[in-house]
C-alpha cells in the first residue's frame, strides 16, 4: 500500500519509514525540510503543524496514513494551546480529511495519554484515562477525536519509553553513561519500568495496517516484560562488553541530590514505578520481534549491530 508518513524525520519516524519501505510499502514522507527526507521515501512537504496545512494534496493516491508529527515533552515553556494546535487539532484535521479515502489512519500517541510518569499499578487499556500535562491531554484529546469521525478506521497506538538507534533524551542519555569506563550509582534502583524497542514500535504500526480487521481504538506497545532501572543499565553494559559496575548507591540520597539540583521530575522518571502492558495487541495478533529488553538493547548496542 501507499502510506503517508507524517514526523517521518524524528528517531521514530526515520525507523517507521525503513520499516515500511522493507515490508514492500510506498512511504510518502511528510517533512518540513527535504534535506530530512528518510532514504527510500518520495517526498511530501508541509508546512507548520501550528497553521493550518491543506492535507488533500498528499492524500492523492495514499491508501493509509501513520501520523507521527507532532510536540512532544519540549519542557515547561511551550503554552499548552501550542500542544493543542499541533497535537490535538493538526491530527483532527488530517483525519477529517482522511476520512472516506483510506483505508487505515494510525496515530502515535502516547502513554501519557493515558497516565503520568509513574503508575501505582500495571496499566491497561481499561484504565480510566488520566494525563497529568498537557502534551499527555492534547494526545488524549486527539484520540477522542479520531474515535468519533465516522468512515475512518483509526488505531491509536501509546507507547511507552522507546529506544533504539538514534534516540535522544533519557534513553540516549543513560546509553552514553553506560559507554562511560566508570562505575554508575544505579544498582539499589530496582523499580520496574516499561519501554520499547523501536523495532517493536514499528511492528505495531505495520500490524496496525496490515491486519485482516481494524484495529479501532487504543492500544499500549511495550517491550513484554518490564525492566528495573538497574537491570536496564547493565543490560547496555553488557552490549557493549563491559561489566556492569553499577554501585548501590541508597534512591534516597540519589533523589535527594537530584532534587538539590533541581532534577526532581528527572528522578521521579528514573525511580518511580511505570509499567503498562500490550496484552490486548498482542491478543489481536501481533507478535513483537523483540522479544525482551535485553534482546533489544543488543540488537541497539552491540558492537558490529547498528549505528547508535
Amino acid at each position: 500500500m501507499r502510506v503517508l508518513l507524517t514526523g517521518a524525520s524524528g528517531f521514530v519516524g526515520r525507523h517507521l519509514a525503513a520499516d515500511l519501505i522493507a515490508r514492500g510499502h510506498g512511504v510518502c514522507a511528510a517533512v518540513r525540510d527535504p534535506a530530512a527526507l528518510p532514504p527510500g521515501a518520495k517526498l511530501a512537504l508541509i508546512g507548520d503543524l501550528g497553521e493550518p496545512v491543506d492535507w488533500a494534496p498528499l492524500l492523492q493516491g495514499v491508501d493509509a496514513v501513520v501520523h507521527g508529527a507532532g510536540i512532544a515533552h519540549a519542557g515547561p515553556g511551550l503554552p499548552d494551546d501550542l500542544y493543542a494546535r499541533v497535537n490535538r487539532d493538526a491530527t483532527l484535521a488530517l483525519a477529517q480529511a482522511a476520512a472516506g479515502r483510506v483505508n487505515r489512519f494510525v496515530f502515535l500517541s502516547s502513554i501519557r495519554a493515558q497516565s503520568g510518569p509513574t503508575s501505582t499499578h500495571a496499566l491497561t487499556e481499561d484504565d480510566a484515562p488520566a494525563p497529568t500535562d498537557a502534551y499527555g491531554r492534547s494526545k488524549l484529546e486527539a484520540e477522542n477525536g479520531l474515535a468519533a469521525i465516522p468512515g475512518l478506521n483509526a488505531t491509536a497506538l501509546r507507547p511507552v519509553v522507546v529506544y533504539g538507534p538514534g534516540v535522544r533524551g533519557n534513553m540516549g542519555a543513560l546509553a552514553k553513561l553506560a559507554r562511560l569506563p566508570a562505575p554508575l550509582p544505579f544498582g539499589a534502583l530496582q523499580t520496574p519500568r516499561s519501554v520499547v524497542s523501536v523495532e517493536n514500535l514499528a511492528a505495531a504500526v505495520a500490524f496496525a495496517l496490515e491486519a485482516a480487521e481494524p484495529a479501532r481504538g487504543a492500544f499500549i506497545v511495550a517491550d513484554p516484560e518490564p525492566i528495573a532501572l538497574g537491570a536496564l543499565v547493565a543490560a547496555m553494559r553488557a552490549a557493549l562488553g563491559r561489566p556492569a559496575m553499577l554501585l548501590p548507591i541508597p534512591a534516597a540520597l540519589m533523589g535527594g541530590a537530584l532534587r538539590a539540583l533541581r532534577k526532581g521530575d528527572a528522578w521521579e522518571r528514573l525511580s518511580g514505578a511505570m509499567t503498562a502492558s500490550p496484552a490486548r495487541l498482542v491478543s489481536l495478533g501481533w507478535t513483537p520481534p523483540v522479544r525482551s529488553t535485553p534482546e533489544g538493547i543488543r540488537r541497539w548496542l552491540a558492537p558490529g549491530s547498528r549505528p547508535a
